[in-house]
């Protein structure tokens, strides 16, 4: 419960951050952050079907 609690003080906290921020930098934002989410699922599913394998 605390922890849900935080996540949406949290959440709170960087919406309100982005109300304040221009439009062009929120967006910039937020492409950055679509692409390391999409570099980082396409590296998760590449792992997955290789199988565990220790680097």
């Amino acid at each position: 419960m605390l922890f849900i609690v935080a996540a949406l003080l949290l959440l709170g906290v960087v919406l309100g951050t982005v109300a304040h921020a221009p439009l062009s930098f929120s967006v910039a934002a937020g492409v950055v952050i679509a692409v390391w989410l999409g570099i980082f699922a396409l590296r998760e599913r590449h792992g997955r079907r290789r199988g565990t394998q220790a680097h």
